[in-house]
């Protein structure tokens, strides 16, 4: 195999990959080996055809297709072991020869880790931020821990108000005729929630128990729904119950039964220690992010648009993921909030590109001052995870391989920095 590296414009870079015609043949061959299995020619046992009888037949190319796919991704992850650039993206690929008998020949375009040239990192100045926590603060943790016990009551001599806790039926219908998904019954909704189409819920206040109440609405224009997006709909709803909550006095009875303290007064000071050091906690992650901003702003830096799109779709899949942990597909949440894969991209660019950011200056600050992490720190690090995943440490150190350990050396690198950058910075 052989690797050609071309320099573009806006740290962007072309290699070309050239495998040779032997590792092609490997892969035909076991193309032909997977699939022949599938083929059936007059004359010969399915499983049986010939390779030759094959590519006679439906042309040499019939087997090229699964040949690349099985091919190109390990010659692309062994032209990145060779490669001595630092690549920072997924790469765009394109095929440009695949012929039995000569080279496997393709492209590769990607975004190489940017300069950064650092400005000002040491001494920079943020803003002082209070801690001190006020008495409507500790009032709203406790009117919090209220609705927490609140006791579900059912009112059935009133129509809707905004807030209550409806069940109802509803049905939609654009330009007179029932929509696929529109209908649902015992469906639980929180008036005032937001959780349906913009006007849907106001509508619904003043309805009345088993009545029929229209609610006029228009879909958005960024409905998920080719169907109905911009589509004026009319839903036939019927409301079964209402409920609402009744919410416990805040007195030394309350703080008994909801805390291990006997005094009301007794729990307002133990949640206002608790919400010192909450708020200490996070002034502290906000000077953090309030210094390492003011060094992003001094520093020059050119982020390849490939880079902060693998970056985008990395959010994206783990937002997915973290989706599925509470029982929703991604679809499903694309459904309910009207909103798509695209524009999930659009949401995570800032956050994408504020990470990228970060973490190069932190690398370039930590080139700077010449901090790395050491093995004892490594150490301590393996431990750390042999605690998580309540496992032994060495065989935490047994499923490391050298890439993991000099990724997780990295991260210890750029925590340090994060650490020398906090320290030195100034309050105003």
């Amino acid at each position: 195999m052989s690797l050609q590296v071309e320099k573009l414009e806006k740290n962007m870079a072309k290699l070309t990959i050239e495998v040779d015609a032997s590792e092609l043949e490997k892969a035909i061959e076991g193309a032909y080996q997977k699939n022949k299995k599938h083929i059936s020619i007059p004359g010969f046992r399915k499983g049986k055809v010939p390779r030759q009888m094959i590519e006679r037949m439906y042309g040499r190319e019939v087997f090229y297709e699964d040949a690349v796919n099985d091919l190109l991704p390990r010659a692309y992850e062994k032209a990145l072991e060779e490669c001595t650039e630092d690549i920072v993206s997924s790469p765009k690929i394109e095929v440009t020869q695949v012929k039995a008998g000569e080279p496997f020949i393709f492209t590769a375009e990607v975004a190489l880790k940017p300069e950064v040239r650092l400005g000002k990192y040491k001494g920079v100045k943020v803003d002082k931020l209070q801690t001190e926590v006020t008495e409507e603060e500790v009032n709203a943790e406790i009117d919090k821990e209220r609705e927490r016990n609140a006791r579900t009551i059912t009112v059935e001599d009133r129509p809707v108000r905004d807030g209550d806790m409806v069940t109802l039926d509803f049905e939609g219908f654009v330009d007179g005729t029932a929509f696929e998904g529109g209908r649902a019954e015992d469906y639980s909704l929180t008036i005032g929630s937001g959780a349906f189409i913009p006007g849907f819920e106001e509508q619904l206040v003043g309805a009345e128990i088993g009545k029929e109440t229209e609610v006029q609405v228009t879909f958005p224009e960024n409905y998920n729904s080719e169907e109905l997006k911009g589509r004026a709909a009319v839903f036939k709803c019927t409301i079964k119950d209402i409920k609402v909550k009744e919410l416990p006095d805040a007195d030394d009875e309350f703080a008994s039964e909801v805390s291990e303290f006997e005094t009301l007064e007794e729990y307002k000071q133990d949640i206002r220690k608790n919400l010192t050091e909450r708020k200490e906690k996070d002034a502290g992650n906000a000077r953090q992010d309030a210094v390492i901003e003011a060094i992003i702003a001094d520093a020059d830096m050119e982020i390849p648009e490939a880079m902060l799109e693998t970056q985008q779709r990395q959010m994206a899949d783990d937002f997915a993921r973290r989706i599925r942990m509470q029982g929703l597909t991604i679809d499903q949440y694309f459904q309910f909030t009207g909103s798509n894969y695209e524009m999930l991209l659009e949401q995570v660019k800032p956050q994408a590109d504020k990470k990228i950011k970060s973490r190069l200056v932190l690398e370039a600050v930590a080139a700077a001052e010449g901090i790395r992490a050491t093995e004892e720190d490594y150490e301590k690090e393996v431990e750390k995870m042999a605690e998580i995943y309540q496992m032994e440490a060495d065989k935490v150190r047994e499923m490391l391989g050298d890439r993991e350990k000099k990724n997780i050396m990295e991260d210890l690198a750029i925590q340090k920095a994060v650490s020398f950058v906090v320290e030195n910075a100034e309050e105003k």
